[in-house]
């Protein structure tokens, strides 16, 4: 299926964003440690969230996570301390993510995991048993998802985790997002050093919890504001003293010509005049964002240079890569450098006529571009249902913005 968009030339919208995929995904692992019976509040209902509750709730022996990474790290550490033995699997893209540094890590502490197929990548055999915890040394630059898992865990072994960290620390704010719901879950987690986090055990407290609404998914109406001639968009749920690390993303929306007013009840988007004649900037701590802002600098007609990307390689697709195709299509030049950095210097070369952005079954790379319609009229977005991992309502949100859309078999 494909999308072809018409953006409107003016949006006054109030967005009921999804919740924090993060915060929800992290907040039903502690629920699931601490064994409890209390709420959990506006979960989000996107994909990754679901196959989640699905794996928690049914306990089956072959959970299948789909395209969820999180999922795949998290319940990786949750099953390895919880007794039976389960399969853990997913698309043919996740079989082609690594874990092996995770594995490795819960091996260290005594789990007994299996792959199944190649070496370091799922499907892994998980035979959980009893572990009583310890000392482990990550590398700082591999996924946060890696160091949250065993955090997560290391709250409910009986002698806790000690977690040494080498080299450089990447992404952490999802570090900080993860200890501060394992505080408000009961446990003793803190930095005891620059590279040193130590994790008491003991377990984790039933707590009643609500999470918030997603920053983001907020990024892409941020993108919209930026690119649409006329904007005003409020987006409830939002905070500014937010446990995620996505909410700096408003700071560098300032650059591009989005003013952001936090009211009692989230916060309200208008456009400003400024607009930053180049944009360089470190996205280490909010990599999600890092395809929301290559693609409003090029629309916006702003040369960039970012850094900070190593993540990027190993998400739902090669986003590096990713990028550089889909906006060579629409007549953008950009230049990578090795695994880190992007850049586009104002490069331009002849668009397609009728250009079909590739979404390589990455929810973000849909999002990201859709805005490219308030400049290419029809854009045309490929495989438009990718958006449930995410943010399931993001065609709907568009439509009652003014977006016209129409659906196209292929």
């Amino acid at each position: 299926m494909i999308y072809s968009i018409t953006a409107p030339s003016a949006i006054r919208a109030r967005i009921t964003l999804p919740a924090s995929k993060s915060i929800s995904n992290r907040a039903l692992v502690l629920h699931a440690f601490s064994g409890g019976e209390a709420e959990l509040q506006n979960l989000s209902d996107c994909d990754d969230t679901l196959v989640t509750i699905k794996a928690l709730r049914d306990k089956p022996e072959v959970v299948d996570i789909m395209a969820a990474g999180t999922a795949m790290r998290f319940l990786t550490a949750y099953y390895s301390v919880t007794p039976g033995t389960r399969i853990i699997t997913g698309t043919e893209r996740m079989r082609h993510r690594p874990i092996g540094i995770l594995v490795d890590a819960l091996r260290t502490l005594g789990a007994e995991i299996e792959y199944m197929d190649a070496e370091g990548f799922p499907p892994l055999r998980i035979t959980g048993k009893p572990l009583k915890g310890g000392e482990v040394t990550l590398e700082g630059s591999v996924s946060s998802q890696y160091i949250s898992a065993l955090l997560m865990m290391g709250g409910a072994l009986p002698q806790g985790l000690t977690l040494h960290l080498i080299g450089k620390i990447i992404s952490r704010p999802y570090i900080k997002l993860t200890m501060q719901l394992m505080r408000d879950f009961g446990a003793e987690v803190a930095w005891t050093s620059e590279d040193t986090i130590c994790v008491k055990g003991g377990g984790y407290q039933d707590t009643p919890y609500y999470i918030e609404s997603d920053w983001s998914a907020a990024s892409y109406w941020y993108e919209m504001t930026a690119l649409c001639p006329e904007a005003e968009v409020a987006l409830p749920g939002l905070f500014a003293h937010s446990y995620q690390g996505d909410s700096e993303g408003a700071k560098l929306f300032e650059k591009l010509g989005v003013k952001t007013d936090f009211t009692s009840g989230g916060v309200v988007l208008t456009k400003s005049s400024e607009c930053a004649e180049r944009l360089d900037a470190n996205l280490v701590e909010i990599p999600d964002l890092a395809q929301t802002f290559v693609v409003t600098c090029c629309l916006k007609g702003v040369p960039f240079r970012f850094t900070g990307l190593q993540s990027l390689r190993i998400k739902e697709t090669d986003r590096i890569s990713a990028l550089i195709t889909e906006l060579r299509k629409l007549g953008f030049v950009l230049k990578a450098e090795g695994d880190e950095v992007l850049s586009w210097d104002g490069e331009r070369c002849l668009p397609e006529a009728h250009p079909v952005i590739t979404t390589y079954e990455d929810h973000r790379m849909a999002m990201a571009f859709a805005p490219a319609s308030f400049l290419f009229d029809n854009l045309q977005i490929a495989n438009p249902e990718v958006v449930s991992k995410s943010y399931p309502h993001f065609w709907e949100d568009l439509k009652t913005s003014g977006f016209l859309l129409l659906r196209i078999e292929n």
